[in-house]
């Protein structure tokens, strides 16, 4: 420790010194400019000392990380001349950047990490990956100042000789072209000679050397990924895209509708899970039980109380006929029109342009295309218990098929999970006359949402008729005498829960295997590893959906679906990092939970200094004619700001009422422009413009309205 607080004050006085005599003016182009005569003299007299003594100030400089080493640069070539110049530059700076990497390594490793831990995480995730090549992109177009690279490498386990010896080289180029543009500069001898063709190309050549070392590495990079590989001269297809969910029919459609030649490749059902398994089959179930639940509540609406009678069979043959009045917006006969060539088949990755595909009718076929899209989706997860392929089991996606053959609804249904899909699905059967036992292991359902959120969803399945059991651990399933048991642990207890089905809803895990995905190499971590681009391990193989996260939503996957086809077929001219800074989703119980942005839960983690601005639906005109006033907005803002950090709605409509504040946020529009829209009224759309009210009232100008009730006053007599 005492080595530690000595080699840190010795480094502190060297920088108080360099700033006490001024040294840092002569680290500017005018400093330069203005010293030039005088070290040329100093040269002439004793060429070795002046020599040395630079390279010693280089090195200090970049070992204190400083400011001027750009300068330095710049003055090794006016005073050196190229070769000369760059020798000196080039080991000064690596020598100098290597030592505070160790000074770094030794001394600020803690400091470090705390100071900057995203970047850190970045860098981090480089070197693990791709070690020394990382650090050489790093070098040759600095993502970040080479100061903080010195200093944050130094935290990462990357070895010392490695860093020097990639740093020489990553910093060749450009140390090169800084010290061609220094010997420019020395070369001025009147305003005409800041004109010269030697003078402009050398400072052209710093504006536009990061963009030429990209597309080096790039090149570069390329030739080492398909190093195993033919690219065939000619291609069958602009792109080609696997999967015909919500990802892959944006990427397909978008393709079509810029002319290029796009195959679609679907196995199964066009229009994906969301379709024909999960958000059109349980958004029309979630109807019918909400309106069985409103006729057994009539009196709300000035109506007698009754029983809903219904044919549980002809509710699930409502679901499926809405499948199929949703299917051709979906189908291979629009898509086709479209000017998309659907191929019914599965599709597999045999290099990095071709496809085979095995056709559903039992042939094959191969093509080649430049570009391809991975959009395969992603399956429910069922948890590996003992006993439960014996006994049976339901997902959301298998059990529109199965209940559609039931008579009535299941008489005892366990829904295991307590995130959206089971919360969802949990109040709809026990609406529709199942007596619903729900488990979730943890302390309460739809964890991710903030503790009050997950209690109001609570209570509302509760009163609809679900058996919530948190905490709660499924341990297996068994069948004795005929009936069916799912044993589950709570406080060290064992509880057997009888159920006629068992509806498996605790996630969903991506579709990887059967692609050709690993036989490439493609890095997969339970989703497809991919670039902000979207981009996999092959820069023209593209994955987007489900298989490639962070959110497993349709409208997330359809927005993936157009940087992957943009990127996919304009990627050589222009790419576009994905946005993921705006993402609504919404939760179908009732009453729905829509949110985008951070929640207050969020807020805390990230120890933002945050307010909240409240709006219940019991002040809302048109919640008191529906009936419908429970619920609230819950708006995050900076502390005195109306900028919006996010928002969660909980009511009727929630999802609907969330779309304003998604385009405000995604525009940088605040509270107070929402608060100066019309509304209409009386509509659930003016609760926004009154959760505006309330953030404007909290921030009154006090000041200002004391001054004008004098006013009025004085104005009064």
């Amino acid at each position: 420790m005492i080595k530690k607080i000595f080699l840190l004050l010795i480094a502190a006085a060297a920088v108080g010194l360099f700033f006490h005599f001024d040294l840092h003016q002569l680290l500017t182009l005018d400093g330069l400019k203005g010293s030039m005569d005088q070290f040329n003299q100093y040269k002439e007299q004793s060429p070795l000392l002046v020599i040395g003594g630079f390279f010693l100030l280089y090195v200090v400089v970049t070992a204190l990380s400083l400011p001027g080493a750009a300068i330095l640069t710049l003055a090794a070539g006016a005073l050196f001349g190229l070769v000369e110049g760059l020798l000196v530059a080039s080991f000064a700076s690596t020598i100098g950047a290597t030592l505070a990497f160790l000074v770094s390594r030794y001394l600020l490793r803690d400091t470090i990490k705390q100071r900057f831990p995203e970047r850190l995480a970045a860098i981090d995730a480089g070197v693990e990956k791709e070690g020394g090549f990382y650090l050489f992109t790093l070098r040759l177009v600095p993502v970040f100042p080479f100061f903080l690279i010195n200093l944050l490498m130094g935290v990462t386990s990357i070895k010392s000789w490695t860093y020097y010896w990639v740093s020489q080289a990553g910093m060749l180029a450009g140390t090169f072209v800084f010290v061609n543009a220094g010997t420019q500069l020395a070369q001025i001898e009147s305003l005409s000679g800041i004109l010269s063709f030697n003078l402009i190309l050398s400072f052209a050549l710093l504006g536009i050397f990061p963009f030429i070392a990209k597309g080096i590495l790039n090149v570069f990079k390329e030739r080492r990924v398909y190093k195993n590989y033919t690219k065939p001269k000619k291609f069958d297809r602009n792109m080609i895209v696997i999967g015909a969910g919500a990802g892959g029919l944006v990427t397909s459609y978008i393709a079509a509708a810029v002319k290029a030649k796009v195959t679609l490749i679907e196995a199964g059902e066009m229009g994906g899970d969301c379709l024909n398994y999960g958000c059109v089959p349980s958004k029309a179930v979630i109807k019918s039980a909400k309106i069985a639940e409103q006729i057994r509540h009539g009196e709300n609406y000035g109506l007698e109380n009754a029983t809903p009678q219904f044919s549980f069979k002809k509710v699930m043959a409502r679901v499926h006929k809405v499948i199929a009045d949703v299917a051709p917006h979906d189908s291979v006969e629009r898509y086709t029109d479209l000017g998309v060539d659907v191929v019914k088949g599965y599709g597999k990755l045999i290099d990095p342009w071709t496809v085979e595909i095995k056709l559903n009718d039992g042939g094959t076929q191969t093509l080649t295309a430049r570009t391809i899209v991975i959009a395969t989706g992603a399956r429910p997860f069922v948890p590996p218990l003992p006993g439960i392929e014996e006994t049976g089991y339901v997902t959301s996606d298998t059990l529109w098929n199965k209940f559609a053959e039931l008579d009535e609804a299941p008489k005892k249904l366990v829904v295991l999970g307590g995130g959206p899909i089971g919360s969802e699905l949990a109040q709809s059967f026990a609406r529709l006359g199942s007596s619903v036992t729900q488990i979730e292991m943890s302390e309460r359902i739809m964890i991710k949402e903030d503790l009050e959120v997950s209690t109001f969803a609570h209570e509302a399945l509760t009163e609809s008729g679900v058996n919530i059991l948190t905490s709660h651990q499924a341990l297996r399933c068994e069948t004795r005498d005929g009936k069916k048991y799912i044993v589950v642990k709570h406080d060290d207890k064992e509880i057997d829960i009888e159920y006629d089905e068992l509806l498996c809803a605790v996630g969903r895990s991506a579709r990887l295997k059967g692609y050709g995905l690993e036989e490439l190499g493609i890095e997969t971590n339970r989703t497809v590893v991919t670039n902000e681009y979207l981009e996999t391990l092959y820069p023209n193989i593209f994955a987007a959906g489900d298989i490639v996260g962070p959110y497993q939503f349709t409208h997330v996957a359809a927005h993936q679906g157009w940087y992957a086809a943009v990127n996919g077929l304009f990627g050589n001219l222009k790419k576009f990092k994905v946005d993921y800074r705006v993402i609504p989703w919404t939760t179908f119980i009732d009453p729905e939970v829509a949110r985008v942005g951070l929640n207050e839960q969020d807020a805390k983690d990230k120890g933002i200094d945050y307010e909240i601005t409240r709006f219940e639906f019991e002040e809302l005109d048109r919640a008191i004619t529906d009936s419908a006033t429970k619920g609230f907005i819950k708006v995050i803002t900076p502390k005195g700001k109306d900028k919006i950090l996010g928002v969660t709605v909980v009511s009727e409509h929630a999802g609907d009422l969330i779309a304003e504040f998604v385009l405000a946020m995604k525009h940088g529009l605040g509270l107070n422009k929402i608060l100066g829209t019309i509304h209409s009224y009386p509509t659930w759309a003016e609760g926004n413009k009154y959760a505006a009210g309330e953030w404007k009232r909290a921030h009154a100008p006090e000041k200002v309205l004391n001054l004008l009730e004098k006013y009025h006053t004085w104005r009064r007599g």
